[in-house]
């Protein structure tokens, strides 16, 4: 992937002043500051949580984004400082294939306003191969590696199981149970993402709500889709965002999951999404994450952003 370069500073004086020809080449002055104006981040606060509820995308560099949602002269060491200024989340895709530094963390999160929170995909060597049981260590090494740098802005943690991971109460009940519920003092918020149908089950419910370990919605037709609610928050991952649609999702779907998050926000359920099981009575209010995911990915931070406002009532 190629990446951006600053504009080089324009050869002789700024001020097109000549320069007389005995003298030595001198070099250029520096570059003076862009004008507050000419920034394209110039007064962007960040965005606040709307009763709740969080909306953004899946990572931050990708190479289309610079033609229909990044500005044409932002540099791209400047994207999350961005992106964290359009929508209210980022998931962190790039720890599931190796996880960072705590000074990359510290660093991702100064970029950020205040407003903004991280949610982090858990590595995959923790949870798509091999005994889950036994795999306790590496994830409490992943939680201890750094995340506490993210202080404040630290949202959930994804677990993703592999699709050929079948349900096994035996095996997944150590892991779940050995996951740190706090961080240097700050409440930890784990998801499980299921991803085989044997998930699909009264058992599978009845053992999440034990725990009060949340489980991904997901509107895609390749995985288990269960809106069936197991723990304090809410997380969707939407996956159908469609490349014709400038939005992504037609202004109407955007409309119902408008609706369906201010439903979990309220702490009520959504029948019309599929159960495993009858929806759970009206609760306390709780936080929400929706992201929009791979499908036709190009459009997924417009349909975050239409998403946001149409929860802010734009």
């Amino acid at each position: 992937m190629s990446k951006r370069k600053d504009p080089m500073p324009a050869a002789g004086d700024l001020f097109g002043a000549p320069v007389p020809s005995p003298a030595p080449a001198k070099k250029a002055p520096p570059k003076p500051s862009e004008p507050a104006g000419e920034d394209p981040l110039a007064g962007a606060a960040g965005v606040e949580a709307v009763d709740g509820i969080r909306c953004g995308i899946g990572g931050w560099t990708y190479a289309p984004w610079r033609d229909n949602f990044y500005p044409p002269k932002l540099v791209q060491r400047r994207e999350l400082e961005y992106a964290s200024r359009q929508l209210s989340s980022i998931e962190i895709n790039g720890n599931f294939y190796s996880a960072q530094k705590p000074a990359t963390y510290a660093k991702w999160a100064a970029q950020t306003p205040e407003t903004f929170a991280f949610s982090l995909k858990a590595p995959g060597r923790v949870t798509q191969a091999g005994t889950l049981a036994k795999a306790s260590a590496q994830a409490r090494a992943f939680i201890d590696g750094g995340l506490a740098e993210f202080g404040e802005r630290l949202g959930p943690i994804l677990w993703q199981l592999a699709p050929s991971r079948r349900f096994d109460a035996d095996d997944l009940a150590p892991f779940l149970d050995a996951l740190p519920r706090t961080l240097d003092g700050r409440a930890l918020k784990h998801v499980l993402e299921v991803r085989h149908p044997s998930f699909l089950s009264p058992q599978y419910l009845q053992f999440a709500r034990e725990r009060r370990i949340a489980t991904v919605f997901t509107d895609s037709d390749e995985y288990p889709s269960l809106a069936d609610i197991t723990g304090d928050f809410v997380y969707a991952r939407l996956m159908r965002s469609r490349a014709q649609v400038a939005t992504g999702y037609p202004d109407d779907e955007l409309d119902a999951w408008a609706r369906r998050a201010r439903a979990w926000a309220r702490g009520e359920d959504n029948p019309d999404l599929p159960h495993v099981a009858a929806p759970t009575p009206a609760a306390a209010a709780r936080e929400v994450f929706v992201y929009f995911i791979s499908a036709a990915k190009h459009r997924n931070p417009a349909a975050a952003m239409r998403l946001i406002g149409k929860l802010r009532g734009d």
